[in-house]
């Protein structure tokens, strides 16, 4: 016998909490749109079977452009106050199924995986009710008093009998079951009667978004999943630990290398020709910035023969620059090598360099960076050498 399975998302706005997350951004598309994608590349659910519980036009519009259902919700059920046992009895009682399963826009992370292995489990173990639930292997107290550990014997944290918190990301109930317990005691959401499992979940998957940092939590961990180019961890070295200070203020990097004249006001214009700026400026030395952004920054500057900047590095940021005019001496981890008008220079992390203006006339260079990038340098080399 089949049985019929229903997923809903609820995806309320409202409520005295709600920071408006579910239409709100994360890596570009709105944040209920990451778990429903997640159940739909799940394959455990036709689209048809796929409700996104609400009270939002834009949450409607997103589920037409998702192709799942959209169940208008009361606004009541976006009240803080109103238990999801009376939000879930709503559902059930306009929709047919034998299983539901609600899956929480608030975790973003939870993979299809988990869902399919989800889904089968309370099917394979015959559940009535199936809770996700993220472990505590920590000490932790109630009224001040120790739960899971005796606070006279010390103990390692692998010793620690774990403690299971609700992560509300995945949750699951055989319908007649569920009923009954709302009827004998108006709750059903906990499982009361039958018999109740737990799914563990960890990692980035047990995030839940209820407040402004735990979205910003989970905007550094987006980025961390889909970075191109993931960061490897670094240790320490002393070629690049002893002896160091460090700075990213981009006037104060500016004015220790020795550039007489800034001009940081007028980045960011939509067209602007080089040959205007350096026919504009005065001073032999000197900086202008032409791009400053959330992304990425980009300055020209210009030097005299034996002008440069301090031996430096960069710990997470690959830098590069093209040579507008003149020549230059580079020195990138110890081997110099002389650069001229027209010419690129990748500059990998991690690696010492310093860069010195030759010839006999002013050597502009275009630095391609960022806001805020570190900059390394030996402590004794605190002055332009």
């Amino acid at each position: 016998m089949s049985v019929k399975k229903i997923a809903m998302i609820p995806a309320h706005s409202g409520s005295e909490e709600s920071i408006n997350e579910n239409s709100r951004l994360l890596g570009g598309k709105p944040l209920v749109w990451h778990i429903v994608t997640a159940i739909i590349n799940a394959k455990k659910f036709k689209k048809s079977d796929i409700y996104i519980n609400s009270n939002s036009k834009e949450i409607e519009e997103i589920a037409h452009d998702l192709g799942v259902n959209f169940y208008p919700g009361s606004p009541e059920y976006a009240n803080s106050k109103t238990r999801k046992d009376y939000c879930i009895k709503d559902f059930v009682a306009n929709v047919d199924m034998d299983v539901l399963f609600q899956f929480s826009p608030a975790s973003p992370f939870i993979t299809s995986q988990q869902i399919e292995d989800f889904v089968e489990r309370i099917l394979g173990e015959n559940l009535d009710t199936l809770i996700s639930v993220h472990a505590q292997k920590k000490e932790c107290m109630f009224n001040e008093k120790p739960v899971n550990y005796d606070s006279s014997v010390a103990k390692d944290s692998q010793q620690i009998t774990p403690l299971h918190a609700y992560t509300h990301g995945m949750m699951a109930w055989h319908i007649e079951q569920f009923k009954k317990n709302m009827l004998l005691h108006n709750s059903g959401y906990h499982g009361v009667d039958g018999k109740t499992g737990f799914f563990e979940l960890s990692g980035f998957s047990a995030i839940d978004i209820e407040t402004e940092d735990d979205f910003r939590l989970a905007e550094a961990a987006y980025e961390c999943i889909h970075q191109p180019y993931p960061l490897q961890p670094q240790y320490y070295n002393p070629k690049l630990h002893v002896r160091i200070t460090s700075e990213a203020d981009v006037p104060s990097i500016i004015d220790g290398d020795g550039v007489a004249q800034a001009s940081y006001a007028e980045a960011n214009q939509s067209v602007r020709n080089i040959q205007d700026i350096l026919k504009s400026k005065e001073s032999p030395s000197w900086i202008h910035r032409v791009v400053n952004s959330e992304s990425n920054s980009a300055c020209l500057i210009c030097q005299q023969p034996g002008e440069g900047n301090r031996r430096h590095y960069h710990p997470r940021w690959n830098e590069w620059w093209f040579i507008i005019q003149g020549t230059w001496d580079f020195e990138i981890e110890g081997e110099i090598k002389s650069v001229k008008t027209g010419d690129f220079v990748f500059i990998p992390k991690n690696s010492w360099h310093k860069i010195t203006a030759t010839g006999d006339r002013p050597a502009i260079r275009l630095a391609v960076s960022r806001e805020g990038v570190e900059h390394v340098y030996r402590s004794e080399e605190t002055k332009v050498i």
